[in-house]
């Protein structure tokens, strides 16, 4: 993909599938994509099975840092997706 676009922090820039759903995927932090994980074309489980290294989605140069200041640490996340669910 030569044509790598802007996103600002919270706006969709994909979407999730799931047997039971499809979910938005929200940008953490606004910049300009420089690469697409074009692997998840033919093998989009590792969004799941390799989060952290091999299912990435997109890569993003940031065009604030301060905006990280933004997100929440994986204790935060864990307890808001615990409150998700016990909505559902």
């Amino acid at each position: 993909m030569s044509n790598y676009l802007k996103w600002e922090q919270g706006h969709s820039f994909g979407a999730v599938e799931s047997v039971k759903a499809t979910t938005d995927v929200n940008s953490p932090i606004s910049g300009k994509v420089v690469e697409v994980n074009e692997e998840l074309s033919s093998s989009p489980a590792l969004v799941n099975s390799s989060p952290y290294e091999d299912g990435w989605i997109i890569k993003v140069e940031m065009n604030d840092a301060g905006e990280l200041k933004n997100l929440m640490d994986s204790e935060k996340y864990s307890k808001f997706c615990e409150e998700d669910d016990s909505k559902h």
